[in-house]
């Protein structure tokens, strides 16, 4: 069974949805609030999306492109995109769903930086993203992890 990653309509059935992430305890990982703030009947320019199990949203990712004068990542700087909030519901863990979401923001060919959670780390790194070299003014105790694509690789600071 193919599991489609889909664009989420920004809409109560979503917020819904979205309520079944939260109560499983990993508030800082819910996009909630996100919703709340974004909330237009089925919005078709929604930064989110998911994957289904049957009628059960079971995995959900923001998907934001920022433009490349705001790029201190990457080299050449370009427009990137950034991946927010990836979570998998509990039950449905360990089942590829992660990684489903990660190679479909992969296959816009864009240059990707997320903020990686505790113990999530490796999880990036065996979808082929790397550490940043840290820098305290852009960082600010974030934990920043890239992925570049072909002939695109780290902006140095100094």
């Amino acid at each position: 069974m193919a599991n489609k990653v889909e664009k989420l309509k920004v809409n109560y059935k979503t917020l819904e949805e979205f309520k079944k992430f939260k109560e499983y305890g990993v508030q800082e990982l819910s996009m909630l609030d996100d919703l709340q703030e974004n909330i237009i009947e089925n919005d078709s320019e929604s930064p989110f999306y998911g994957i289904y199990f049957g009628d059960t949203l079971v995995a959900r990712m923001s998907l934001y492109q920022r433009d490349a004068r705001f790029d201190q990542y990457f080299n050449p700087a370009q427009n990137y995109l950034e991946l927010w909030k990836l979570e998998v519901l509990p039950k449905y863990q360990n089942k590829g769903y992660g990684s489903i979401l990660v190679e479909f923001a992969k296959s816009f060919g864009l240059p990707i930086k997320t903020n990686s959670r505790i113990k999530s780390q490796g999880f990036w790194e065996r979808m082929d993203f790397h550490q940043v070299t840290y820098d305290v003014e852009r960082d600010l105790s974030e934990n920043p992890m890239v992925w570049f694509p072909e002939g695109v690789s780290e902006q140095k600071h100094g």
